[in-house]
């Protein structure tokens, strides 16, 4: 059961290959944001998804949890605890009825 000391585990090599990945970031005029994001959108995936496909590259293996995210500082826990008359430290309670508020504007957007 002995191993070579420089020898990875095989899931462990395959995050040393992620690690080495490079991010590129590109300015782009808004209406060219806009079409990629509208594309992926349309597709179903995500931007940096849908870059991968126009450049004719191998998307992810397998389908991602499609979820929205906002960051909440506790300035905004608060100022949603007055609007929903609870209190702040409820941060359960506040993620529920911001969901409401999200499931009321998009019943309310496609009337």
């Amino acid at each position: 059961m002995s191993r070579n000391k420089t020898e990875l585990p095989q899931s462990w090599q395959q995050n040393q290959q992620a690690a080495r990945a490079s991010q590129l970031a590109f300015d782009l005029d808004e209406q060219f944001q806009y079409a990629i994001r509208k594309a992926a959108l349309e597709a179903g995936v995500s931007p940096s998804d849908q870059i991968r496909a126009i450049l004719g590259l191998d998307g992810p293996k397998r389908p991602k949890r499609p979820r929205l995210t906002v960051s909440l500082t506790g300035l905004d826990y608060q100022a949603l605890a007055v609007k929903y008359g609870i209190d702040a430290q409820d941060q359960l309670e506040i993620k529920k009825r911001v969901l409401d508020d999200l499931v009321n504007f998009v019943h309310n957007s496609t009337k």
